[in-house]
């Protein structure tokens, strides 16, 4: 009886972390840097898209390391919430696209 319960806690143990390395592997405005959203091709054209010049911005590399979400109140109102929620919108769709169905 011990061994079951301890089975099944590893068990849910296994599953807890996995369901927390998916959700830390969720891409947002919020929480993942901006140098991490303009490494990739299909990222990088959601930013591009959503808020033209960004990465091309001559402050760019002095930004980069900050959250979307950070920058928005530093950016003098160039940033809105509108822009920042498509983007995430462009994000969620983009994970969608990758999780394969079930």
């Amino acid at each position: 009886m011990k061994k079951m319960i301890l089975a099944s806690l590893a068990g849910l143990s296994i599953a807890f972390a996995a369901g927390a390395a998916l959700a830390a592997d969720k891409l947002t405005v919020d929480a993942t840097p901006i140098a991490d959203l303009a490494a990739t091709p299909e990222t990088k054209a959601i930013l591009d898209k959503d808020l033209p010049g960004l990465t091309a911005h001559p402050a760019f590399d002095q930004f980069k390391g900050m959250t979307l979400k950070a920058l928005q109140p530093m950016s003098g109102g160039v940033l809105t919430d509108e822009q920042l929620a498509a983007v995430q919108a462009g994000l969620d769709a983009l994970a969608k696209k990758d999780t394969p169905s079930r």
